[in-house]
């Protein structure tokens, strides 16, 4: 599999009148190469594929990097990945510091140089296989899993933080580890999109914002529901309904072919129909991959159109300052014709003691 992706990434270099691609993010690196450690660096191009790492990990490379040439590097890291350059060379700009960059440059063998070519193995990392595909959608079964499993512990009496630690703790119990952080924000909290949760007692009546995600075999999930401790008041239930219809028309219209920008104008719009246009300030989603947050971006700017095997999250809120939030949050896989969605919790405001 990394050796396909090798050639694709290869025929991207060409695309771009580039002889070679030199990849130094690390997640890129996993993605191209399937190695995991802490120090490695790859050079496609035509028919080059070669790997770098140090003495520490040649071993681990061995193992872990099928179909690249695999180099360990012993002394001048920069010097010996610059002696496999050639011609007009990308590199990754949004990833390299200047002062890498320059320390670069200085190695170089004659006739090489450098162009910014940032985002190119990003754009193969958008579509997604089938087997990342069934890594995404068992991260999402899982933190599902752990949804249920905090429910069942109750919500009301238990501060923030402690229901956000117990939920991580229960996915590490089942081998993997949070995406990010996570959040759960009662009451007023809620109003924050990405609260940090707290020693705040979660009380009775309460709308309580739970988004969390799990990365397993590296894959990441990313879900949000919004659970009540008993019945919440009036303007509880109608946030909440709002947010819900929101998503539902959003899921409606996902699909190959779709503008990530319409997209989110479907949901954004009924939102500003009910009044609280104002209060959805961020996008509606983003991609889901080796990373929680990746490309595609969906939102009012976003100039992408989305993709069959693409992976992303629909998610709009509403967050009322002082008084509460609500945000749906469903990760899914894009196809030809509509959608296949990995989160398997219900969407009616769910009572939770």
């Amino acid at each position: 599999m990394t050796g396909s992706r090798g050639d694709r990434l290869a025929a991207l270099v060409a695309e771009r009148e580039l002889d070679r691609l030199l990849v130094t993010d690390l997640v890129n690196v996993r993605y191209l190469t399937g190695f995991g450690g802490t120090n490695g660096a790859c050079i496609c191009g035509g028919e080059a594929r070669l790997f770098f790492t140090d003495f520490r990990y040649t071993e681990r490379a061995e193992a872990e990097v099928g179909g690249w040439e695999v180099i360990t590097v012993k002394d001048d890291w920069l010097g010996g990945i610059a002696a496999h350059l050639a011609g007009r060379t990308g590199f990754e700009d949004q990833q390299m510091a200047v002062r890498t960059l320059g320390k670069l440059e200085k190695k170089l063998p004659d006739g090489v140089t450098l162009e910014g070519a940032g985002g190119t193995v990003e754009r193969l990392r958008r579509v997604k296989d089938e087997a990342e595909l069934a890594a995404i959608a068992a991260s999402s079964e899982l933190a599902d899993e752990v949804w249920g499993w905090s429910l069942e512990r109750g919500l009301a009496g238990r501060s923030e933080l402690d229901v956000a630690r117990a939920a991580e703790a229960r996915m590490r119990e089942h081998g993997a580890e949070p995406s990010f952080p996570a959040i759960v924000a009662a009451g007023p909290n809620g109003a924050l999109p990405h609260a940090e949760p707290g020693e705040r007692q979660i009380g009775r009546g309460e709308l309580v914002v739970f988004d969390m995600g799990a990365k397993l075999d590296g894959y990441c999930s990313d879900g949000t529901r919004t659970f009540a401790t008993g019945e919440p008041d009036g303007r509880g239930r109608e946030v909440y309904e709002v947010v819900r219809e929101a998503q539902e028309a959003a899921l409606a219209a996902v699909r190959a072919g779709a503008s990530a920008e319409a997209l989110d104008a479907v949901a954004r719009e009924r939102i500003a129909a009910a009044g609280h246009g104002e209060r959805f300030g961020h996008g509606l989603g983003h991609g889901v991959g080796l990373e929680v947050h990746e490309e595609p971006r969906v939102s009012p700017r976003s100039e992408d159109v989305l993709q069959a095997g693409e992976v992303v999250t629909v998610e709009p809120g509403i967050y009322l300052p002082g008084e509460l939030g609500v945000r749906i949050e469903d990760l899914v896989v894009v196809t030809a014709e509509g959608h296949r969605n990995l989160s398997s919790l219900p969407k009616e405001l769910q009572l939770v003691e």
